[in-house]
C-alpha cells in the first residue's frame, strides 16, 4: 500500500531583506535558486525557493522576505532549526567556510549514531544545522560556489520544540504515516521513511519561552504526498482529527493543504508534482520572475514594487 506521506517537501521561513537572503543561501551555502516568484497571498512580497539541481522535494527551503520585518524568537511551539545533510568528510571544509564569512557556529557534536552536527544561524537568526553523514545518497547542486564533493544534499531533519511530544507524535504517527525511529534524552525522531530528508525531531522543552513569529522564524513545514488523490486522503484524515485543514490550494508547482498541529506549528501537505520545471527549463530555473496567471496583468506594477535582486556567486567561490 502506497504511503500517503513520503517525507519532507519543504520548509518556509520569514526574513527581512531579499538580496541578503539570496546572497547567503546561493553564495555562502551554495544552494540553487530554483524559483523566484511571489507570495501567492501577498504578491508584493517575493517567494524564493532554494534547493538542489532540480528542486526536488526534500531539498527545498523557501523564504518570504518582508523588508524591515522585526525579529521573532525561538521557543516552544515553533520549528526552530532546519538541518541540511552534507558528506561526512566535509566537516573541515564547512568549518573553514563559515569562518571565512564570519558566521559563528557551535562546535561539532555527535547526535545520533553516524551523525556529527554543527549549529549556526543566518543573518536573520534562522536556526540552521549541517549534519555530516555518509547515509545520504542524494546529489547536491553541482554548479554553485561549493564544490560538488562538499555541497548540501538537501534537508536532513527539522527540529520542533514542544511543551510535550505526545500530541504531535500522535498526529505524525496516526495521520501522517510517521513512526518513532530514535530517541535520545528529550529528542524524539520520527520519519515517514528512514532516510535523510524525512526526519522530524520533536524536542520536549517545557521550560522554554513560547516562540514568537517574525524575521528568522519558520512559517510552516510542508510534507510531501505523491499526488492529489493521496492529498485528499490525508485531508480527510485531518478533518477526522478535527484540525480544520484548508481547502486544496493551487501553488502552481504543487497543490497544498494547511493546518496547525496540536503544539501550534503550521503544517502543509504538498503534492510532489508538477514541480518547478513547469514554467522554466531546468537549466534556467530561478532566473526569471514567475507569477501565477491571476497576477500577470499586474506584472508591471509588481515589478516596480518588488526590490531588484540578482544571483551573483562570484564572490563566494
Amino acid at each position: 500500500m502506497q504511503s500517503l506521506i513520503t517525507g519532507i517537501h519543504h520548509v518556509t521561513a520569514l526574513v527581512s531583506d531579499a538580496q541578503r537572503n539570496i546572497d547567503f543561501y546561493t553564495g555562502i551555502l551554495g544552494l540553487r535558486l530554483v524559483k523566484k516568484t511571489v507570495n501567492f497571498d501577498a504578491p508584493e512580497v517575493y517567494h524564493f525557493y532554494y534547493g538542489d539541481e532540480d528542486g526536488n522535494p526534500g531539498s527545498i527551503l523557501t523564504f518570504f522576505p518582508y523588508n524591515g520585518l522585526v525579529s521573532g524568537r525561538h521557543g516552544k511551539g515553533m520549528l526552530n532549526t532546519t538541518a541540511f545533510s552534507v558528506p561526512l568528510n566535509s566537516l573541515n571544509y564547512w568549518m573553514e567556510r563559515l569562518k571565512q564569512y564570519n558566521i559563528s557556529y557551535k562546535q561539532p557534536k555527535e547526535r545520533f549514531e553516524d551523525e556529527v552536527v554543527i549549529y549556526f544561524e543566518d543573518e536573520d537568526g534562522l536556526g540552521l544545522e549541517l549534519v555530516f553523514n555518509d547515509n545520504d545518497k542524494r546529489a547536491g547542486f553541482s554548479r554553485g560556489p561549493v564544490p560538488p564533493g562538499h555541497s548540501i544534499k538537501g534537508i536532513n531533519n527539522v527540529e520542533i520544540w514542544e511543551e510535550g511530544y505526545e500530541r504531535t507524535a500522535g498526529l505524525l504517527t496516526e495521520q501522517l504515516d510517521h513512526r518513532l525511529i530514535a530517541e535520545k534524552g528529550n529528542r524524539f525522531r520520527f520519519a515517514a521513511n528512514d532516510h535523510p530528508g524525512n526526519y522530524v525531531d520533536i524536542i520536549c522543552s517545557p521550560d522554554s519561552l513560547k516562540g514568537l513569529p517574525g524575521s528568522g522564524m519558520v512559517h510552516h513545514l510542508a510534507f510531501s504526498t505523491p499526488d492529489e488523490a493521496s492529498q485528499n486522503e490525508v485531508r480527510l484524515k485531518i478533518v477526522k482529527r478535527m484540525l480544520n485543514p484548508t481547502p486544496v490550494l493551487d501553488r502552481n508547482y504543487f497543490t497544498s493543504i494547511y493546518f496547525r498541529e496540536p503544539g501550534g506549528v503550521l503544517f502543509e501537505v504538498a503534492t510532489a508534482g508538477p514541480g518547478f520545471a513547469i514554467d522554466e527549463a531546468k537549466e534556467h530555473l530561478g532566473e526569471a520572475l514567475k507569477l501565477p496567471e491571476r497576477y500577470e496583468e499586474e506584472r508591471a506594477q509588481l515589478e516596480m514594487k518588488l526590490p531588484p535582486v540578482i544571483v551573483n556567486t562570484n564572490h563566494y567561490t
